[in-house]
């Protein structure tokens, strides 16, 4: 061992960097573990899973709502608008609402675009607001208003997406006889998944989410969420939980336990996946990131005291606690990313024993259960590729690893009740920089922030390599660079990705 790297710490010292270490970590475990629960549950009750059903016949098509929640979207609100006129669905039973709350062109855009689509037949309005009360929750109850009863259900699609014309007949269809039924969910497919690293990051941990997470879920009975868009609800569950709500961030997580806890049943069709785009700029993935971390906290802070004096079953309520409170691990993990570098120092004194007593627990109980998580989704989603994309997870825990400042931050703000608006996510289309470039989120401090993690990760490898930690190594590099990513990428102009698939 190199006489610099033999960096001498105190006894106590030593000792207490262990015990934090050691802690934190098997504090982390728990939330590893269930993850590898959600695996078994969505194995073990596969036979639960619903298939994709047959089409809705024309003569039971009821009058359905599609409300677009739109807000600054000049670059994707005519995309989206095309999409949605080409959904297969009788004329005179579907009702489309430009959800327009936008403070720039495009309310203009709206209303030049819906004007051709209404002079091809379809009933399309724009309904503009000023004040954007509520934000998204405010627009889709006002729509909701609006429509004065008239429609039994409503489809929801964030600016992003493209809804495929056989949408409704597919996800209308669990309806039939399901009195009971509030929501069907579909999954999330991505157009520029391969533009990037960054993207293709991110569509691993949202396959993780829409497979093993809902998957598993509601194979197994318990509660999971609406995802804001993508879905069908039945206007009468909403009214009876109470309606769509501003005061989180996360109206549709919020929504979607109120309405579970009055009895009302949820599906999930895994099989219909709607096309959408991932924010390919780092400073619009991070905003977007830190909103549902701090409303996930926000929903807990609300609604876990109802769950739990609940009549459920006792499997439900700790679900539901490990769904909504998941977020609670990013403070654990700005303690174990402080003193994870102290003990590679602590492990190149004590020698290869302690050194094995401190990896194996970290990777065994809070790592190898993420890269089982990850993988096995990828496999559910596509099974001709997904060998090709086990490489990228090990990148992925990076990644989740690198937004705990960001995620941190969010639980912070949501604990101690800081309010915040609803910022939305910028989607380029296909104008690419010119679109990231107008909406981009504003700087901050945070990416120095995590400049700063990178390079202490970066000089946390040159130790452990010196050392002949290899085990310690790979995780040091993997972190360095993930931190480094995301603050280096959100410090550069914004530019062209490949155009989308």
């Amino acid at each position: 061992m190199t006489d610099w790297i033999a960096l001498s710490l105190p006894g106590p010292v030593e000792t207490a960097v262990l015990a934090v270490y050691v802690v934190t970590v098997v504090l982390l475990s728990l939330f590893g573990l269930h993850r590898l629960h959600l695996v078994v549950q969505y194995f073990r009750n596969a036979d639960r899973a619903l298939a994709m059903p047959d089409d809705v016949a024309d003569d039971a098509c009821p009058h359905v709502l599609v409300q677009l929640p739109v807000f600054n979207e000049r670059f994707v609100v005519e995309r989206l608008l095309d999409a949605v006129a080409k959904l297969d669905w009788p004329a005179d039973r579907l009702h489309i609402q430009v959800l327009d709350d936008s403070t720039d062109d495009t309310v203009e855009i709206s209303r030049r675009v819906a004007e051709r689509l209404r002079g091809e037949g379809l009933d399309l309005v724009v309904l503009h607001r000023v004040d954007r009360s509520g934000f998204k929750a405010g627009a889709l109850q006002a729509g909701i208003e609006a429509d004065a009863g008239r429609s039994g259900f409503v489809a929801v699609f964030d600016a992003d997406f493209l809804p495929q014309p056989k949408f409704l007949r597919k996800a209308l269809a669990p309806f039939a006889g399901a009195d009971d039924l509030a929501m069907v969910q579909a999954r999330w497919a991505h157009i520029n998944r391969n533009d990037s690293l960054l993207t293709r990051a991110q569509a691993v941990l949202l396959d993780g989410h829409f497979v093993m997470e809902h998957g598993a879920r509601f194979r197994a009975g318990r509660f999971f969420n609406f995802n804001g868009t993508a879905g069908v609800w039945r206007i009468a569950a909403i009214a009876d939980a109470g309606g769509w709500q501003g005061d989180t961030l996360t109206e549709d997580l919020d929504l979607s336990y109120r309405a579970q806890l009055r009895g009302w049943r949820f599906a999930y069709l895994q099989e219909l996946a709607v096309p959408s785009e991932l924010p390919a700029d780092a400073r619009a993935f991070k905003g977007q990131q830190h909103r549902w971390a701090k409303g996930s906290i926000q929903v807990a802070r609300k609604l876990l005291p109802t769950i739990w004096r609940a009549e459920l079953p006792l499997g439900t309520k700790l679900e539901a606690t490990a769904h909504l409170a998941n977020n609670l691990a990013y403070p654990l993990m700005v303690v174990l990313l402080a003193v994870l570098p102290l003990a590679v120092v602590v492990r190149a004194q004590e020698g290869l024993l302690v050194a094995l007593l401190v990896d194996l627990p970290v990777f065994v109980l809070a790592t190898l259960n993420l890269i089982i998580f990850y993988a096995l989704a990828e496999r559910e989603v596509d099974r001709t590729t997904w060998l090709r994309r086990l490489v990228l997870v090990p990148f992925v825990l990076g990644v989740g690893a690198s937004l705990t400042p960001n995620q941190a931050r969010a639980v912070w703000e949501a604990v101690t009740g800081k309010s915040s608006p609803f910022v939305r996510t910028p989607k380029a289309g296909d104008r690419g920089a010119a679109a990231v470039r107008r909406y981009r989120p504003r700087l901050g401090w945070q990416p120095l922030v995590e400049i700063a993690w990178g390079l202490y990760f970066g000089a946390a490898v040159l130790v452990a390599a010196a050392a002949g930690l290899w085990v310690s190594t790979p995780f040091m590099a993997m972190f360095a660079a993930a931190f480094l990513l995301l603050g280096v990428g959100s410090l550069l102009p914004a530019r062209d990705a490949r155009p989308a698939a």
